[in-house]
């Protein structure tokens, strides 16, 4: 019982920092990165639609992304979802077929703001993390009539064990992504 309150646990938080290590792709640093359109969607015959299902990404230059639609009659819908993206700052060029999208530098000020946007986002990740410690503690703390105290004791010590490991995950990845943001 103490092994699928922990195996649960340990599921959910490993999603989390997952999570967490997605939002920190969608944040834009220097280089352009496909993933920054990895939540974009695009109005597409009247129902939001993902762009990766409308159209391909490619990265051919360190600043630019070429969007390739699958359906050309969508190329007007994905340059709009593209030039209302909010953070970007970018204006997509559209030549009939593909639309390339030239990412500005980014300023010293700019790169500070997304720091703390991402620092918010890993702050939210390990929120969760310990919002499912804190629900499997209770239901450990509900198996204290059935079995020992001991067992109960151990299964908790190991639940803060993995705990402290997804949030180190979690803190790992927010370096990664500040050196990536700071970097010039």
């Amino acid at each position: 019982m103490i092994a699928d309150v922990l195996s649960d646990a340990t599921a959910r938080m490993q999603k989390a920092v997952e999570a967490a290590k997605d939002d920190f792709g969608t944040v834009r640093t220097g280089r352009a990165n496909p993933q920054l359109f990895q939540k974009l969607l695009v109005d597409y015959y009247g129902s939001p639609t993902p762009l990766s299902q409308l159209a391909s990404l490619q990265n051919p230059e360190a600043r630019t992304l070429v969007v390739t639609p699958y359906d050309k009659s969508a190329l007007r819908d994905i340059e709009q979802a593209i030039r209302d993206m909010p953070n970007l700052g970018a204006n997509p060029n559209n030549d009939g077929s593909i639309i390339r999208v030239t990412l500005p530098e980014l300023t010293e000020e700019r790169r500070k703001e997304y720091v703390k946007l991402v620092r918010s986002k890993a702050e939210d990740a390990r929120v969760s993390v310990r919002n499912v410690r804190r629900k499997a503690k209770d239901e450990l703390d509900a198996l204290k009539g059935e079995l020992g105290d001991d067992e109960v004791a151990r299964g908790e010590k190991e639940l803060e064990q993995i705990t402290k490991a997804n949030v180190e995950a979690i803190d790992d990845a927010l370096k990664r992504k500040e050196a990536e943001l700071l970097e010039i």
